[in-house]
């Protein structure tokens, strides 16, 4: 696999907390947590650079949310960017939602390359010229001009969440979306910034009995009515909304029984789902916890169709990971365009990918020594404490747990990813076709 390109960020409101592909996987955004969210877009094939195809350069860059004050709660409220979603391409324009704790907002991103010139009752400048002086009439003419991109706030969604945003979910039938705090999800309309409708409310009477929170949700890639939403046990709901106007009660809930042998004061941290991602296809669910990626069938509730292990040469190192506060890591996953092989992040600025066909799995590092354009990317190998090492293999005590890889993407048709390493941002493109082995 090789290195496409890598973005620097310098200070830490530059850290990456967000990336997300388009449907077409010509723009590419991430969001960070100073608020702002920066457009890439791919560059068209050129005759003359054949290895052009596929950078990404910025597009547009523009600041989404500003740090805000609840005065009821004296609460401070971050600027970081959640979550983006982009909308399905309807006209020449580009939309998309992007969040952070509390309020979203819809955007409008569109390219100007031309300017009305000649008006009757302005001059150049945009004065109003006295009347007097027009002596004939003319007729508008517009005139090319530099491209411009302007990024405008359409719509803004605030006011419906007591607890912080950590999902949004764009609908099949593009009108409505969804988007979950810890205890609610709340159904929009994309055209009323108004109201919600609350489909999902897992808060107890008494506060002091909950046992657990939401902590990612999305729609079905082609159903409208059906949507899932994970929780902090290790559980995935499956939900209807054409049973009920709140769906308190599930249609399907998909659980693995736990082995009581394995059981230790971290399992139900490390079980907590992190991240829940349908396939393309709409039949399975990838899930993220602690250690593992898992792959549910939505026609099997009693147990993942494949557990994938991340890193479980840390499971020895739960302690001080509990210690450092990076047991509450929390991992994205992502399917490639063809559901065959998934992809999710881990330490040392690893990242993993499991072929579901061929069940080869291999571990790669987005590095800044591996940074040079087309540089073919070896995969690593983590020896667990006390295994035999081999060459350039990687002992589990000398990982580097500040260097995470959290949020990833993949391009939704062809080989290409972008992989956030706190604040950078790297592409890597399989110019091969040869999957990532």
């Amino acid at each position: 696999m090789t290195r496409s390109e890598c973005r620097k960020y310098e200070n830490d409101s530059d850290i990456i907390s967000t990336v997300e592909f388009n449907h077409t996987g010509e723009l590419l955004a991430t969001g960070d947590k100073g608020g702002r969210v920066v457009i890439f877009q791919r560059e068209p094939e050129s005759k003359t650079e054949p290895f052009s195809q596929g950078e990404y350069n910025v597009y547009s860059t523009f600041q989404s949310h500003e740090p805000e004050f609840d005065y009821l709660k004296s609460l401070e409220i971050e600027e970081k960017i959640n979550k983006i979603r982009w909308l399905p391409q309807q006209n020449a324009a580009h939309f998309l939602l992007s969040t952070n704790d509390k309020t979203i907002k819809l955007w409008k991103v569109s390219e100007r390359d031309k300017r009305p010139e000649g008006y009757n009752l302005k001059d150049e400048e945009g004065r109003i010229k006295d009347i007097s002086t027009v002596t004939s009439l003319q007729v508008p003419v517009l005139k090319p001009m530099d491209l411009m991109v302007e990024v405008s706030p359409r719509r803004v969604f605030a006011n419906a969440h007591t607890y912080h945003v950590n999902s949004i979910s764009v609908n099949s039938d593009y009108e409505t979306y969804m988007s979950a705090d810890d205890l609610r999800i709340n159904l929009w309309h994309l055209d009323i910034t108004d109201r919600s409708f609350n489909i999902v409310d897992i808060k107890p009477a008494n506060m002091e009995d909950l046992t657990e929170v939401i902590t990612a949700a999305e729609f079905h890639p082609h159903h409208c009515n059906l949507f899932v939403y994970s929780s902090s046990k290790g559980t995935l709901r499956l939900c209807d909304m054409r049973e009920a106007a709140l769906c308190d009660k599930h249609s399907k809930l998909f659980e693995e029984p736990e082995d009581p042998s394995a059981r230790s004061f971290f399992s139900e941290i490390i079980s907590s789902v992190s991240d829940v991602k349908f396939s393309h296809s709409g039949r399975y669910l990838l899930t993220r916890d602690y250690l593992t990626a898992k792959v549910w069938d939505l026609n099997m509730e009693s147990k993942p169709l494949e557990t994938y292990q991340v890193h479980d040469y840390l499971r020895s190192k739960l302690c001080s990971l509990y210690e450092n506060d990076c047991i509450f890591d929390k991992f994205e996953c992502a399917w490639n365009g063809s559901d065959s092989v998934i992809m999710t992040g881990a330490y040392n600025n690893f990242f993993r990918m499991f072929d579901r066909n061929t069940k080869r799995d291999v571990t790669l590092e987005a590095s800044r020594e591996s940074s040079k354009p087309r540089a073919v990317l070896k995969p690593r190998r983590v020896c667990a404490a006390g295994g035999k090492r081999r060459k350039d293999d990687i002992s589990v005590d000398s990982l580097d747990f500040t260097k995470k890889i959290l949020h990833t993407a993949w391009h939704p048709n062809e080989n290409i990813i972008a992989i956030a390493a706190t604040n950078n941002l790297y592409i890597f493109q399989d110019k091969l076709n040869s999957e990532m082995h």
